[in-house]
């Protein structure tokens, strides 16, 4: 697991300025603190910080073929690298260490761009093949890990894991990108490919980049998606037992390391699912961690401490303050860019405690999208029969109208919240999906922006991501478009980009053994009755673990990462967040209409509504503004017009 960096002149010509290669590798420090490597020849520059986990005595990067004409750094896992080095000797490449970023080189020199493609593992890598003058880069096919880029007005292309490495180059502009602001307070985050500045770009999950010497042009290729192909006509029974089979044989291809290794254990169905595998394949205790709140409803310490009596293993558990606020600051130079997902913190805190003990942990994410198990899976499918049900010449002018003026009750329970309901029925289901999930529906995103910043948008709307996602899903199955639309946006931008940056913050390497892309690909070819039941998430998957976990781990109501964030803005950050989303800062940008962030603020702290979702989205846009202003040498004026 490691950092990458990398500069590349379009024209072939110029040298690579080397002190501002290793500016860019060391903002990077975190992520690979145990060595670090520079390369540099005419027209190109690789850095790389390593964090050490397999074949700990070699293996270090920029790592070269035989000949030296080609060049890798990779960060990452292969998991199938011992399988593909066997086969690689066998066609006649020779090997001088026992790592898999060796495994890259000699399988691009076998299959060149479809070497991705033998790939089985987490990766972000860059490939400089002199012979060829081409520099070719690939992101794995879920996005668990990330790769940034851009490509500079003089022909320059530079390429990093982290965006602050791409914000050392001078002639970066930080404009921010007005769509990525409307999308971001849509979603909460800013979704491949774009991120805020306007002249930089994440890679997109299963893509490859391609560019060469003397051509402007960068050559993008997607190379794999989620099939939801049908997978089996097996039983119920037959299935379950199956997917045990091969979730057994993903958690044991993810627990390969010369490194001490554990899994996290918050005590709900997926980490508790992933360490009774792990403690049933291996001969030792598992190394297990979670954090517990001072607070019973957050708290979900108990089932955690369960699983780790009923397999025994060596687990670490720490008591986080529910009023764990002081990370905010911490979390704007950690992501970047704007970034709401308020589960940050107590990610960052779990992955403090797990480095501890561990240099590499397995987690759960990927269960929910996999298996169906958010609430919203089932509202959507719920939804998506009554808008079949009614012709769209009644269903849009009715539900429209009853969605504009129906009045907003957040204080009602969730069922008679019916508001939003009205607003995804007047809508097809891309759009209403995306109307469920946005972090602030058009109604309020409506009011949020000044008329200035409005001109600037022209017109664009963040639901576009989604419906170009949508238009794209190879199925028309209700429930699997929707899980195909959380797997390109929400997985990739928002729970993985969160344990991405916390893990690597504190040098930790995380595994998600349930987005193996074998395991995925698998999944999604299961009847969707299997996945969503009369209402039950992660059906077929809570099934197939029955023999393993209690049902009080199985079949409890689902808690989730969360922390109380609306307490808090009417507590503790009362001031913080009136000085922020009220002060010099936003007001500079000419972003905001700031009359309305005056009524989203007053409504939130007189208890008239709950506006939590929406403050913290502008509490840590904010931060990131501060954070761009003191680690720039651009003002905010500057960075925002």
């Amino acid at each position: 697991m490691c950092g990458i960096v990398g500069m590349f002149d379009l024209s072939g010509e110029r040298e690579i300025d080397r002190q501002l290669l290793e500016r860019m590798n060391e903002t990077q420090f975190h992520r690979g603190p145990v060595e670090g490597g520079l390369y540099t020849e005419r027209a190109l520059g690789f850095g790389h910080r390593r964090l050490s986990i397999i074949d700990l005595a070699s293996g270090q990067q920029p790592l070269f073929n035989e000949d030296r004409s080609v060049v890798v750094v990779f960060n990452g896992e292969i998991y199938n690298f011992q399988s593909l080095m066997q086969e690689l000797i066998a066609l006649g490449h020779r090997f001088s260490t026992h790592c898999d970023t060796e495994v890259i080189v000699h399988a691009w020199e076998q299959w060149g761009e479809q070497c991705v493609q033998h790939f089985r593992g987490m990766f972000a890598f860059a490939i400089w093949d002199r012979n060829q003058q081409r520099l070719f880069l690939a992101r794995d096919r879920l996005g668990i890990k990330p790769l940034f880029y851009t490509l500079l007005p003089s022909g320059i292309f530079a390429f990093g894991s982290e965006l602050k490495s791409l914000l050392c180059l001078p002639e970066l502009s930080h404009q921010i990108d007005p769509r990525a602001v409307e999308e971001y307070f849509s979603f909460g985050y800013v979704p491949e490919p774009r991120t805020i500045f306007s002249q930089a770009y994440k890679l997109a999950p299963g893509h490859t980049l391609s560019l060469k010497v003397g051509e402007r042009a960068l050559e993008q290729k997607k190379y794999w998606d989620i099939p939801f192909t049908p997978t089996t006509s097996a039983s119920e029974a037959e299935i379950a037992d199956e997917l045990v089979a091969r979730f057994r044989e993903s958690v044991s291809s993810h627990m390969i390391a010369d490194v001490p290794l554990g899994g996290f254990l918050s005590g709900g169905v997926d980490s508790s699912a992933v360490v009774a595998m792990m403690a049933g394949l291996s001969s030792t205790p598992v190394n297990t961690c979670s954090i517990s709140f001072n607070d019973p409803k957050f708290d979900e310490s108990v089932f955690a401490t369960q699983v780790a009596n009923q397999y025994q293993t060596k687990h670490h558990s720490e008591t986080v303050d529910k009023d764990d606020y002081g990370l905010i600051d911490t979390l704007a130079s950690l992501y970047d860019e704007p970034y709401a997902d308020s589960s940050a913190i107590p990610t960052y805190r779990v992955c403090q405690l797990a480095r501890k003990r561990v240099t590499v942990a397995l987690s759960g994410d990927g269960g929910d999208e996999n298996f169906a198990g958010y609430r919203r899976y089932h509202h959507s499918v719920v939804t998506e029969k009554v808008r079949s049900a009614l012709p769209s010449g009644l269903r849009r002018p009715l539900f429209g109208f009853l969605g504009k003026h129906y009045p907003k009750a957040d204080w009602a329970p969730r069922m008679f919240r019916a508001k939003t309901t009205f607003e995804a029925l007047a809508n097809d289901l891309a759009p209403g999906y995306f109307q469920g999930v946005s972090l602030m529906p058009d109604r309020l995103r409506s009011r949020l922006f000044s008329d200035n910043f409005k001109r600037d948008l022209q017109g664009y709307h963040a639901s576009e991501v989604m419906l170009a996602h949508a238009r794209n899903a190879p199925t028309d199955d209700p429930l699997s478009v929707v899980q195909y639309l959380d797997m390109k946006t929400y997985l990739p931008g928002d729970i993985l980009t969160k344990v991405d940056r916390a893990s690597m913050a504190h040098a930790l390497e995380v595994r998600v053994p349930l987005l193996d892309h074998q395991f995925v690909e698998w999944v999604s070819g299961l009847p969707s009755g299997l996945k969503l039941h009369a209402g039950e998430g992660k059906y077929i998957f809570k099934k197939s673990m029955q023999n393993y976990l209690s049902d009080d781990i199985l079949y409890r109501p689902k808690m989730g990462f969360s922390i109380p964030v609306a307490s808090w803005l009417r507590g503790p950050l009362r001031e913080r967040v009136s000085d922020a989303v009220l002060g010099p800062v936003m007001a500079a940008t000419g972003i905001f209409n700031m009359d309305f962030l005056k009524e989203l603020v007053d409504q939130h702290q007189s208890g008239r509504r709950d506006n939590s979702a929406p403050l913290w989205s502008l509490l840590m846009f904010e931060a990131f503004l501060r954070n761009l202003r003191d680690n720039a040498s651009h003002g905010i004026r500057q960075a925002t017009h």
